[in-house]
């Protein structure tokens, strides 16, 4: 029979022995729980920051309309679709609806008087882009009943620099000719025209200006036109007339003043 030995544990060595096994999230027993993990309370989280967002979202919206409120309501007004000269009909084409903001201090056409605009025409150089107010327009008409319409051909030297549009009031001139002596066979003549229509220039800068005279002026006019001896001047402003200059007296034979 075999025997065979094993050695004992020494003094003060620890056996090893299984622990109770605990579960996760839970202690030990008799001891304190474990604190669960960040991520677990982050989850727990997540629905409040949620509700969080969709407020703070629902209140920039409200602060939204408020605003929008404090600026006014839209109003359909006129604008300028297109360059407009002083002088021109306005039509249809020549304006879009625009909305702005109700100002007290702006006061635009309405995008009701639209068919009310059209036909009439401008009194300066209107801009695109620009609001239509009411002193942009006039009904004045060109030409006024019993009127004749002459086309007045000239060059570049017998028009002013200034750029002649409908409406602008003008003076024809009717040049006399010169005699043999340097004498004038008749005085000049002179017309107040209103100026219609200015066609475009030619590549020699000639342009043909129709421009509205009075009945009894109408033939007049046009026989200036065919001799070619006419002059386009701008007719001086209505306003205060320039003081008559006071006559300096002659002086005495002796050299003193009377």
């Amino acid at each position: 029979m075999e025997h065979r030995t094993f050695p004992s544990p020494s003094p003060g060595a620890a056996t090893a022995s299984p622990g109770p096994v605990t579960e996760p999230g839970r202690g030990a027993p008799g001891g304190p729980p474990r604190t669960p993990p960040r991520t677990l309370r982050a989850r727990r989280r997540r629905p409040a920051v949620l509700a969080m967002a969709v407020a703070m979202v629902a209140a920039g919206g409200l602060g939204g309309a408020v605003l929008y409120n404090s600026t006014g309501q839209r109003i359909a007004v006129l604008a300028l679709a297109r360059d407009v000269p002083k002088g021109q009909a306005i039509g249809a084409e020549d304006l879009v609806v625009a909305r702005i903001a109700s100002d007290p201090v702006l006061r635009p056409l309405g995008a009701g008087e639209r068919t009310k605009a059209v036909g009439l025409r401008a009194t300066g150089d209107l801009r695109r882009g620009a609001l239509l107010v009411k002193a942009d327009l006039t009904d004045d008409p060109l030409v006024e009943p019993g009127q004749s319409v002459v086309g007045v051909a000239t060059k570049r030297n017998q028009l002013p620099a200034t750029k002649l549009q409908p409406g602008d009031r003008v003076l024809v001139v009717s040049t006399p000719d010169a005699g043999q002596n340097g004498t004038t066979v008749r005085t000049p003549e002179t017309l107040a025209v209103r100026v219609v229509t200015v066609g475009k220039p030619d590549t020699d800068g000639s342009v043909v200006i129709d421009v509205a005279a009075a009945p009894a002026d109408g033939t007049r006019l046009a026989a200036w036109v065919a001799t070619g001896k006419v002059q386009i001047i701008l007719a001086p402003r209505t306003g205060s007339a320039a003081p008559t200059p006071t006559p300096t007296p002659a002086p005495s034979p002796s050299g003193s003043a009377a």
